[in-house]
């Protein structure tokens, strides 16, 4: 029996729709896996959607089943109004055909941010134009449509970069309003992590928890208790854990991460699949 999500489908569209009746606040919605939509001022930027069985099909035969354990929360078709969208890496569940394909075609104006260094991945993958994603490198800026992003390097399980030293896995702190949010991609702790996130002093920072296990055969992430750590050490003033809840073998229990959290006095939000938290000064 797949979890069921907060909202989904029809009621998750009107809560998105009804979100605009408070512009001057930051709405955030789960989405699954590392996917969240953020909304400000009638702007939406959605980070790293996945919102497709692709992978599940790919390994249905193979010795690493992706057993999906949730719901699927929203048809990225019938997501209108996006204005930016982001990949952080070339992992499917971060960079999904059947996810953007649907997405751009309901936006036709939408913009994508990636690493710079996966730019011809990316745009094959997408078979679009190799000049359409704006791309970033660690310690760069750049605004698109009101959003100003800051690339931040990303260890995959390595701080792994292209021919030209660009980081191909990477993080993105963006500014919207009055607002800092930091959405890690997929991460493990690096030496020098804090010293790039804590100037930022960020809002709200979006960190995975479920772990480094070799034996899942995919590279991995911060576990639990070192996105607790994490967030208390950058500052953060609310940490929501993510990559997690979406397929049986690359889980974790985010009650390990409340547990931790309240070891590390980390202010932190555990978010339901659908679900709407909306932040005001």
């Amino acid at each position: 029996m797949l979890k069921p999500a907060f909202q989904k489908d029809n009621a998750l569209l009107a809560d998105i729709k009804a979100a605009h009746d408070r512009p001057d606040a930051l709405h955030i919605w789960w989405l699954g896996q590392s996917g969240f939509l953020l909304q400000y001022a009638g702007k939406r930027l959605l980070f790293d959607p996945y919102l497709s069985d692709s992978l599940s099909r790919k390994y249905a035969h193979t010795d690493k089943p992706h057993v999906r354990i949730s719901e699927l929360v929203i048809e990225p078709q019938t997501l209108a109004g996006i204005d930016v969208v982001t990949s952080s890496h070339n992992h499917t569940d971060h960079l999904d055909a059947e996810t953007l394909l649907p997405l751009i075609q309901a936006n036709p104006a939408i913009q994508l941010v990636i690493p710079e260094a996966n730019r011809a991945f990316v745009t094959d993958r997408l078979q679009s134009e190799a000049a359409w994603p704006i791309g970033l490198v660690d310690g760069q800026s750049v605004t698109v449509d009101g959003f100003v992003f800051h690339g931040v390097p990303a260890a995959h399980n390595e701080l792994e970069r292209d021919a030209e030293g660009r980081p191909k896995f990477m993080g993105y702190v963006v500014e919207v309003g009055p607002y800092r949010v930091y959405h890690s991609g997929d991460t493990l702790w690096y030496e020098g992590m804090v010293e790039w996130l804590r100037p930022f002093q960020v809002d709200v920072a979006f960190l995975p928890i479920n772990g480094n296990k070799p034996e899942r055969q995919v590279a991995g992430n911060l576990n639990a208790d070192e996105a607790a750590r994490l967030g208390k050490e950058i500052g953060a003033s609310l940490v929501i854990p993510h990559h997690y809840d979406l397929f049986a073998f690359n889980t974790a229990d985010p009650a390990d991460f409340v547990q931790a959290c309240q070891q590390y006095n980390t202010p932190y939000r555990v978010m339901q699949l659908g679900e709407r938290i909306s932040l005001s000064r």
